[in-house]
């Protein structure tokens, strides 16, 4: 368990935690995509990008990871999947319940997906305030999630449903910055923004859609309309992003706040699921970017799972680094809970790693250990040190593997399962005592079920 002398938790920094939604890899400026994200490029110039923090390959278990510490997979199956079902046991410990009892002041503005019910709302999981979707994306000005299910109405606060005219972006983004400026300073906070963006159904205001006008990105008149749209929804999101950080500069908290960018997950290139969603949509049949990673949101391919993170902390994060160390969502947790000098209430059995001197510059990569994937035991894969190895098991249980070394092959254009069989069984080995774990922290009712 971590330490923290006086000194450091005199100076306990604000936490901001940004996530988008379905942001791939190649959707950024930074990273050569077609979209114009000019705050997150001029973030990426003063802060520090991990260029390989992974994430899981669907929404809900990146969100798990992130709040407890743990791979999804410990909360059961149907946690590594979007799941309107709730995930959390009742009383676990949250990464927001940790930070409240040491102090912090916590809030959740966005995108929740841990319990679509009003019952599971983000308030009984250590968020003194929250609002905005409590299952997933949603459409972004009639607020509501997929039609035929009970939770197409799911836009809140603190749990009680609300409805409200606006563009969800900007209503996320208006909340979280009153509550910001409301800050009595007598308390270090954390605010976590998981945007409903850029999630399918893309509506982008009008003066974003007009800024792509000027550009023709497709010869197919329909795929153009469908491209430019979804570039306009990641544009918004970023003003949105610039938005949040002029607000630190203005309230006098920029110098003493961390701030994290990260995506929950890769991209879906499209076509968009928009008719499942209530009020009028357009087809999408192209919508987001993974450059040249391999694989998309949903599969454990890099593209799935690695996605634009960028940091900044004045004067303790490097400015215009790009670190390459091996990261994982899970280990925000107990970095977060070091810096915030805040203890677990009992052993956590975290799978995250404190990386705290990693993301300060004082160490070049945390401790060797392997990352670990699971999607409903269909899809797993295990990084551990270069090496990759991805499995794919059919209904009847048939497993195949690809082995890949992503540290110079990060597109995995060359599987070297057939040359490394020993690299393989030893992999597949590291594989499985990762998932023995898997189910440890599952709900009890969700167990019976």
């Amino acid at each position: 368990m971590q330490h923290v002398s006086e000194a450091d938790r005199a100076a306990r920094p604000n936490i901001l935690f940004v996530l988008a939604d379905d942001l791939g890899w190649g959707d950024v400026a930074f990273h050569g995509g077609a979209a114009r994200t000019p705050n997150l490029d001029r973030f990426k110039r003063t802060g520090t990008e991990l260029a390989q923090h992974y994430v899981c390959p669907v929404c809900t278990p990146t969100r798990v990871a992130l709040l407890t510490g743990r791979h999804p997979s410990r909360f059961g199956a149907f946690a590594t999947a979007p799941s309107n079902d709730p995930v959390l046991p009742p009383g676990y410990e949250t990464l927001a319940e940790m930070l409240r009892r040491a102090g912090y002041a916590t809030a959740l503005f966005g995108k929740w997906h841990l319990g679509s019910d009003p019952a599971y709302r983000p308030n009984e999981w250590g968020f003194e305030e929250s609002y905005g979707s409590l299952a997933g994306g949603v459409d972004p000005y009639n607020h509501g999630y997929k039609r035929h299910t009970p939770h197409t109405d799911t836009w809140h606060e603190n749990g009680a449903r609300i409805r409200e005219a606006g563009h969800a972006t900007d209503l996320i983004t208006d909340r979280a910055i009153s509550w910001i400026e409301g800050r009595d300073r007598t308390r270090p906070w954390f605010c976590y923004v998981p945007f409903t963006a850029v999630h399918t159904p893309i509506k982008a205001p009008e003066r974003w859609l007009d800024a792509y006008e000027d550009r023709a990105l497709d010869v197919d008149a329909e795929r153009d309309g469908a491209r430019k749209r979804y570039l306009a929804y990641t544009s918004h999101m970023d003003e949105c992003f610039g938005r949040l950080l002029e607000a630190l500069k203005r309230t006098r908290q920029h110098h003493n706040t961390l701030v994290v960018f990260t995506s929950d997950n890769g991209a879906t290139p499209g076509p968009g699921d928009m008719m499942s969603y209530p009020g009028w949509q357009e087809d999408t049949p192209l919508l987001g970017s993974n450059g040249a990673l391999r694989g998309v949101k949903t599969e454990v391919y890099e593209g799935g799972i690695r996605t634009p993170t960028l940091l900044r902390l004045p004067g303790v994060i490097p400015e215009g680094r790009t670190s390459r160390a091996v990261l994982h969502v899970a280990d925000w947790m107990p970095t977060l809970g070091r810096i915030a000098g805040a203890a677990p209430a009992s052993d956590p059995a975290w799978d995250g790693t404190d990386v705290w001197d990693v993301l300060t510059g004082t160490r070049a990569a945390p401790p060797e250990r392997s990352l670990y994937w699971n999607v409903r035991d269909r899809r797993r894969a295990v990084r551990s040190g270069r090496w990759k190895l991805v499995e794919h098991r059919d209904e009847a249980g048939e497993a195949r593997h690809e082995l890949y070394e992503v540290e110079s092959d990060p597109e995995e254009t060359v599987d070297l399962a057939a040359a490394e069989a020993g690299r393989v069984a030893e992999l597949r080995e590291t594989l499985e005592r990762a998932a023995a774990g898997d189910g440890a922290a599952m709900r009890p009712d969700m167990r019976a079920s």
